[in-house]
């Protein structure tokens, strides 16, 4: 099932999920221009390795500063065409919504937390790994579970490819991303290190990213204005 677009319209321009995208795009193109040994350097170097981090002593991550801004690096870089795109494609479909919301700043902020606590957890489940973990993924899966809360009433028009014609419905958005979070779910315990499977998807990263926008969002809200009652005299 490919999502095409859903059925809320946005009030504002949605700025920084533009410009999200827009980075994301400009650092992919300058992985894809790198020779492979380059990319590979570039990678080890900016992904995020679990590993290195020794979250069991985070006062080690001050003897190395880079090791912790790769919480931050590795939101935009990404594996190859259909990561980057798939990741992209759906920042543009729910993005702009909760943009909207939230309002850019706090949406800002939120993305980026959202990043950060699904790499955290990605971290957290495999301790021990130094593959390095790239990609948008775990942000982006905040933005879905801030819309799956926000826009309980929303559609994704979703293409059911057929053989000779293609099919185009509309599915509530809330069982769309359920359906989505169950999966991740599944591939994230079989992929677990217990489970002897080693998987390269980070399934937790999107877990986390996505728990955390469903239970957090409300902190990005702007707050409705008190207006105390007056008397003129």
């Amino acid at each position: 099932m490919l999502p095409i677009r859903d059925t809320v319209r946005p009030t504002s321009f949605p700025i920084i999920t533009w410009l999200f995208i827009a980075l994301n795009a400009v650092v992919f193109l300058y992985e894809i221009s790198l020779p492979s040994v380059e990319l590979n350097a570039l990678i080890m170097t900016f992904g995020l390795i679990p590993g290195q981090l020794e979250l069991s002593e985070p006062l080690k991550l001050l003897q190395n500063p880079l090791f912790p801004l790769t919480f931050l690096t590795h939101m935009f870089m990404h594996g190859g065409w259909l990561h980057f795109l798939s990741n992209m494609w759906i920042l543009f479909i729910f993005g702009d919504n909760v943009e909207d919301r939230m309002g850019s700043i706090r949406f800002l902020a939120f993305y980026l937390l959202s990043g950060f606590i699904g790499a955290l957890i990605q971290a957290y489940m495999y301790p021990n790994s130094f593959l390095p973990a790239i990609g948008a993924s775990g942000a982006i899966a905040g933005v879905l579970g801030a819309y799956w809360v926000l826009f309980p009433k929303a559609k994704v028009i979703t293409l059911i490819p057929l053989i000779f014609v293609p099919w185009f419905i509309e599915i509530p958005a809330v069982f769309y991303l359920g359906i989505w979070l169950v999966t991740q779910i599944y591939f994230g315990i079989s992929s677990l290190p217990s489970s002897g499977v080693m998987g390269g998807v980070a399934w937790w990263a999107h877990i986390g990213g996505f728990v955390f926008g469903l239970l957090f969002h409300r902190l990005f809200l702007p707050q409705p204005s008190k207006i105390f009652p007056t008397v003129s005299g």
